[in-house]
C-alpha cells in the first residue's frame, strides 16, 4: 500500500465557497434510521450548493439508496467483506482513484476507516458523534469506542449532549463541533384535526432496547388503569424486540389499546392521524422523531435524555420525565388526554419553534461554518 505523506495545502478562506469542495462520506448504513435522514438532509444541502460529492457505504440495497441516487450522489458499495482492514483497503482504493478534499465519516462506528484513510493520503476527515457519547463507545467496545472518539481530528456532533460528554472523556473542544439535527418543515406539517375518540397517540422507532418500548407498554397500562378516556396507540417500527414486545402488550391486556404496525417508509402519515406523540428511550442525541412530532404541530411527551430539554420546553411544547419516572409520563398523558384544547396549543408552539430553530434552511450556513474550521 502506497502512503503519501505530504498534506495539501488548505488556506483559511474566511468566507467559504461549498461549490468548490469535494467531499467523500462513509457511511455504514442506508437503512430508515435517524443518522441516514440527516445524511440525506446534509448532502441535499451540498448539492444544492454545488459541492461534489461521493458516498460509500458499508452495505447496499437499503432505505435511503434510492433517493440519494435520486439527487445524483454517486455510491460505492464497500462492504463485501466482513474484515475491517479488507474494507479499509477498498476505500484507499477508491480515494487512490477519486481523492476529495475531505473525507467524513456519518456514523459513530465509522470513524476509524475515515481517521485511517485521511491520514495515507493527507485528507481532512470529519468523524461522527450522532447519539449521546458514551452508549456509542460502549456499543463498540471501550478500546475501539476510545480510538473512535481521540483519533479523528474534527468531530461532528448532533447534540450537546454529546459534545459535554466527549469534552469530559478528554477530547479537545476545538475538535468538537456541533450540527444540531434539522428537519424538513415542508414535508412534515401540521394538519387540521378534530377532537377524536378515541385519543389517538403514536410512538416511532426501532424496537431495539434503546427505545424502551417496554417502558411505553407499562406507561399505557397504567394509563388506562387511570383514565376512562378513550385511546388508541400504533407503534410504528420494527426490530428485535418485537416478538417480546407484543407477547408484554398481550400480558398486560393492551391488545386492543396497542397496534404494531412495523416500520412505515414514510412516518408523515402517522404523525398526520396523531393527536400526541411519545418518546421513551434511555439515551439519545436529538431523535428526529421528536422534531418531526413538533414539525407536524404534535405535543410530545419523552423522557429527558440527549438534547430534548433544550428544544422540549416543559408545559410549552410538551412534557419530559425522568427515565425512571414513569408516573411523570403517566401525568402528563392524562392532562394531554383530557384537555384536545392543550395539545392544540402545544403543537402551535412545537411547530413554531422547530421552524425557528431546526428548519434545513439553516443548514447550509452550519456546514460551511463546520468546513471552514476543518480547512483552516
Amino acid at each position: 500500500m502506497e502512503i503519501c505523506c505530504a498534506r495539501p495545502a488548505f488556506p483559511f478562506v474566511p468566507m467559504l465557497d461549498l461549490s468548490r469542495l469535494n467531499i467523500g462520506f462513509l457511511a455504514g448504513t442506508l437503512g430508515q434510521g435517524g443518522a441516514e435522514r440527516q445524511l440525506f438532509y446534509w448532502l441535499r444541502a451540498l448539492k444544492q450548493s454545488g459541492a461534489q460529492l461521493r458516498l460509500f457505504c458499508l452495505t447496499s440495497g437499503e432505505f435511503w439508496e434510492e433517493p440519494l441516487r435520486d439527487l445524483g450522489i454517486r455510491i460505492t458499495w464497500i462492504g463485501q467483506h466482513q474484515s475491517r482492514l479488507w474494507r479499509l483497503a477498498r476505500l484507499i482504493d477508491e480515494l487512490r482513484r477519486d481523492r476529495p478534499a475531505i473525507i467524513q465519516s456519518q456514523h459513530f462506528y465509522t470513524n476509524l476507516y475515515v481517521s485511517a484513510a485521511a491520514r495515507v493520503f493527507g485528507l481532512r476527515e470529519v468523524g461522527a458523534l450522532r447519539n449521546d457519547c458514551l452508549s456509542e463507545v460502549q456499543s463498540i467496545g471501550q478500546t475501539m469506542g476510545n480510538l473512535s472518539l481521540r483519533l479523528p481530528r474534527f468531530i461532528a456532533a448532533n447534540s450537546q449532549t454529546a459534545v459535554s460528554r466527549a469534552t469530559e472523556l478528554g477530547v479537545s473542544n476545538d475538535r468538537l463541533h456541533l450540527i444540531g439535527n434539522v428537519v424538513d418543515t415542508a414535508h412534515f406539517m401540521p394538519v387540521s384535526r378534530a377532537a377524536n375518540e378515541p385519543v389517538r397517540i403514536a410512538a416511532i422507532g426501532r424496537l431495539v432496547r434503546q427505545k424502551r418500548f417496554d417502558r411505553l407498554l407499562s406507561v399505557l397500562a397504567q394509563l388506562r388503569a387511570q383514565s376512562p378516556h378513550p385511546f388508541r396507540v400504533v407503534i410504528a417500527g420494527d426490530g428485535p424486540l418485537r416478538e417480546r414486545l407484543e407477547k408484554q402488550s398481550a400480558e398486560l391486556n393492551l391488545q386492543n389499546t396497542v397496534r404494531f404496525i412495523g416500520a412505515v417508509a414514510d412516518s408523515r402519515e402517522i404523525y398526520r392521524e396523531a393527536e400526541i406523540v411519545v418518546l421513551t428511550s434511555d439515551w439519545e442525541g436529538t431523535p428526529n422523531v421528536v422534531l418531526e412530532a413538533m414539525a407536524s404541530g404534535l405535543p410530545v411527551v419523552a423522557t429527558k435524555v440527549g438534547d430534548l430539554p433544550n428544544f422540549v420546553d416543559e408545559g410549552e411544547t410538551g412534557y419530559l420525565a425522568r427515565t425512571e419516572d414513569e408516573q411523570k409520563l403517566v401525568a402528563a398523558l392524562l392532562k394531554l388526554l383530557h384537555n384536545p384544547n392543550l395539545r392544540e396549543a402545544l403543537g402551535r408552539r412545537a411547530r413554531e419553534q422547530i421552524v425557528a430553530r431546526h428548519s434545513p434552511q439553516q443548514l447550509p450556513q452550519r456546514l460551511q461554518n463546520l468546513y471552514e474550521a476543518v480547512l483552516a
